[in-house]
């Protein structure tokens, strides 16, 4: 059987149901399919809707609350690091000269020991065999902050210990001229 065959025979079945109903059951049976109908079209497609605007009424205000406390804290961020990049290049104090000894002392205070360094000019270049990580990024915090040694480039590979890398790191020191 087609698919033309099958919707001309259900139309006809259904044709002869209705013929074979009177006036009364006629008009209860399209109001009932009038309430099918509308009861559907509202659990399908407006109650979501009402209950989604709800509950964003709801969470409107929290999320407004969010963002003027992440704008806050933006602010404040922005001004910090400012407040930290002028003391950086205002500071009348020299840096720390970079010297083999002052690098071994710094890594020494931090748990670290380089496994190659080689110092040219305001160039470091230091490579770490099985380190702890917070370890590295707090010897380098101490030496961007006390010897304005920043990265340039940096290659880090982590092992299967936690917090434990193998890295290489080479380093620019900004002068104060």
């Amino acid at each position: 059987m087609s698919l033309a065959s099958l919707l001309e025979q259900s139309r006809q079945s259904s044709s002869e149901f209705w013929i074979t109903r009177n006036a009364r059951e006629r008009a209860m049976l399209a109001v009932a399919a009038l309430v099918v109908t509308f009861s559907l079209a509202y659990v399908l497609l407006i109650a979501p809707a009402l209950f989604g605007r709800e509950q964003l009424n709801k969470n409107l205000p929290k999320l407004r609350q969010q963002v003027a406390g992440m704008q806050i804290l933006s602010k404040e961020a922005t001004t910090l690091s400012e407040k930290a990049g002028l003391s950086a290049r205002g500071s009348s104090t020299a840096p720390l000269a970079i010297s083999k000894e002052v690098l071994d002392a710094t890594l020494a205070r931090n748990g670290l020991k380089a496994q190659n360094m080689m110092l040219t000019g305001d160039f470091v270049k230091i490579q770490f065999a099985t380190v702890s990580f917070s370890g590295t990024l707090h010897w380098l915090d101490d030496m961007q902050k006390n010897a304005l040694l920043f990265v340039i480039d940096a290659n880090i590979v982590a092992l299967a210990q936690p917090d434990m890398i193998n890295a290489t790191f080479t380093l620019h020191q900004q002068r104060n001229d």
